[in-house]
């Protein structure tokens, strides 16, 4: 699953910040109105040896050389 602030359904549908899943299901932020709706996101873990859960760039490189080892 993962968050968007604009999605576009095979159908036209148009949905603003939601989340969607891998079956590409659209689940509102709960308080909106929505069959099943998400009430809570859980962060991943922590890279290894780092503070971060996300690295993009350069630094994803240095990243990956350093959990491989």
């Amino acid at each position: 699953m993962h968050f968007t602030t604009v999605h576009f359904a095979e159908d036209g549908t148009e949905d603003h910040d939601c989340f969607v899943d891998s079956d590409r299901v659209v689940r509102l932020p709960y308080g909106r109105p929505c069959a099943e709706p998400v009430t809570h996101w859980a962060y991943l873990p922590t890279l290894p040896g780092l503070t971060v859960h996300h690295v993009e760039g350069e630094g994803a490189r240095t990243a990956l050389r350093n959990a491989w080892g």
